[in-house]
């Protein structure tokens, strides 16, 4: 029934922080952006590797996210890399810190977390 996912949705509050950071920070490219007048809302359509991947959007006053990361709903949003300490150095380049790497010890694998600029936790997971 289930194909793949298709995109993954995420309300900002501040539009153009969020924008500068998932394309100028992360390198997430615009596939399409959209203001709608009648809902005073921005949506940027963003894609990883030239697939389609999230909708930005900007609301008035959108409700703050209750607790991290254990709220009820999205947890977090998963990126994979091929080197988790290459990537937190790019992250350190341009301003952003993470968490300290770990080791998942169920797979081994190494991850470690950051967040957007609204605090949506964001994981780089080494795939």
């Amino acid at each position: 029934m289930l194909k793949s996912i298709h995109h993954i949705a995420i309300i900002c509050s501040d539009y153009e922080a969020s924008k500068a950071f998932y394309v100028d920070k992360l390198g997430l490219e615009i596939v399409a952006e959209t203001y709608r007048k009648d809902r005073d809302s921005h949506k940027l359509d963003l894609a990883l590797n030239g697939r389609y991947v999230i909708e930005l959007f900007s609301f008035p006053n959108p409700p703050e996210r209750v607790t991290r990361p254990e709220a009820a709903g999205l947890r977090h949003l998963a990126f994979a890399v091929d080197d988790v300490d290459r990537a937190v150095s790019k992250l350190l380049e341009k301003g952003i810190t993470a968490e300290t790497v770990r080791t998942d010890p169920e797979t081994g694998k190494r991850f470690t977390f950051f967040s957007d600029p609204d605090g949506l936790p964001l994981e780089l997971y080494e795939a």
